[in-house]
């Protein structure tokens, strides 16, 4: 069985993907998200992945959370909206850290659930994660996954599961325009 790292942003963008690949390849769930604000949110967010990974069976990696790192990152970037320049800084930020672990952990294929969200374009994400697959030697699942039903499903998820279900998207500039 392939084993495949999946970068997971939250739960509720997560778990009808996960409820997906955990049968079909020797799934971890990569948990690095320093854009998440404040802590306590950052700590809801993870909890909740937790709670999706030990029902299920699944590993996971919980990754360092240094919002310093991610701050440092998209300095410039600050007054950019919702989904412009910064967001795709953010993406690429955590989409590498995740294509390196892949590597230097010998799995075969890695993604994300970035693409799961209404607001997230796949068209934008995946070539992100393509450009990464050649820099690491990894091969990139690309997928919308907002699409065939698993939008619907993981609201489902989340309703059956008891998942907190954040209302914006994570790092302080979406929380001031939400």
């Amino acid at each position: 069985m392939k084993k495949f790292l999946l970068h997971t942003c939250c739960a509720p963008c997560s778990v009808a993907i996960i409820d997906e690949l955990k049968e079909k390849f020797d799934l971890t769930v990569f948990f690095y998200n320093p854009n998440i604000f404040p802590e306590d949110e950052y700590l809801k967010r993870k909890e909740e992945v937790v709670k999706v990974c030990k029902k299920w069976d699944v590993k996971m990696m919980d990754y360092d959370y240094v919002p310093e790192d991610w701050d440092e990152k998209v300095k410039g970037f600050e007054s950019e909206p919702e989904m412009g320049a910064r967001c795709s800084v953010c993406f690429k930020m955590r989409l590498e850290k995740t294509a390196k672990y892949a590597r230097d952990n010998n799995f075969d294929l890695f993604s994300t659930s970035l693409t799961s969200g209404r607001n997230k374009k796949a068209d934008i994400i995946n070539p992100i994660g393509k450009s990464l697959e050649e820099k690491f030697g990894v091969k990139y699942y690309e997928e919308d996954w907002k699409k065939s039903g698993r939008q619907e499903k993981g609201i489902k998820l989340v309703n059956d599961m008891d998942i907190y279900r954040q209302d914006y998207c994570g790092c302080k500039y979406s929380r001031l325009s939400s």
